[in-house]
């Protein structure tokens, strides 16, 4: 199993301790419930999350901004976290082209139970799905990463978002922010209360808390990139984060 996670099957590449739960000998940032929480969370929504993100897929045009931001040539490798069901696989494979690779990365098996459906009904052999941890990555190299809606997750997403700038060409974010006008915010406090477990942001302001991770995530671009992109979307309640290292 130790062979590049993007040659094309399922692979399992993380240790994991008595309870299930991935970890890391020796890294004191490795929170076994946190992990535990977010992977149930996502394992129990995983197919009302899977009808919901392909009914929403084309709203706003984020996840086509997303892979348009990444600007991937034939033949490049790209690798997304958080790939979810696979909402973004087919545009991310349009993008590489068949001699390119497409790895998607997930911390819930259910999840990537749904992606491989997908990627096994098109018989995409290009195409890797890798249980793991995106705060530990799983590859060493890539032409770009896309992570959509997940850095809310990350108790320290300066430090994570850090690391994708030092694998990638470049690294695409997007997140929800609290910057857009009355009524938008009004709607996305709601949305993120009513779905707290699977944004990590429970508590008195689940608002308060996934500004803060977005603002970290934006500031390692700030830092980790060459050249800097944002486009909000949605009356500014998204926001497309793009660094560039080339």
């Amino acid at each position: 199993m130790a062979e590049d996670p993007a040659g094309g099957r399922r692979r399992r590449l993380v240790t994991r301790d008595r309870d299930g739960d991935s970890v890391v000998a020796g890294d004191p940032e490795t929170d076994p419930r946190r992990l535990r929480r977010i992977r149930r969370g996502y394992d129990a929504w995983a197919r009302v999350y899977d009808w919901f993100a392909r009914a929403t897929a084309s709203v706003g045009g984020v996840r086509a901004a997303c892979v348009r931001a990444l600007d991937l040539a034939p033949g490049d490798t790209v690798v997304e976290f958080g790939c979810g069901p696979g909402v973004n696989l087919p545009a991310l494979r349009d993008a590489v082209g068949p001699s390119g690779r497409v790895v998607g990365v997930d911390i819930s098996p259910r999840m990537l139970d749904r992606a491989a459906g997908l990627v096994e009904r098109h018989d995409w052999g290009n195409v890797s799905l890798v249980e793991g941890d995106a705060e530990r990555p799983p590859v060493a190299a890539a032409a770009g990463v896309l992570a959509t809606f997940v850095t809310s997750l990350f108790a320290d997403p300066y430090r994570v978002v850090s690391r994708w700038c030092d694998l990638a060409d470049a690294v695409v974010v997007a997140a929800f922010v609290p910057e857009g006008n009355g009524a938008a915010n009004a709607a996305l406090r709601a949305f993120v209360a009513v779905n707290g477990r699977l944004f990590d942001a429970r508590g008195d302001d689940p608002l308060g808390r996934l500004a803060e991770r977005t603002a970290a995530a934006r500031r390692a671009l700030d830092d980790g990139a060459a050249v800097r992109e944002r486009d909000q979307r949605l009356f500014g309640t998204i926001a497309v984060e793009t660094g560039r290292n080339r």
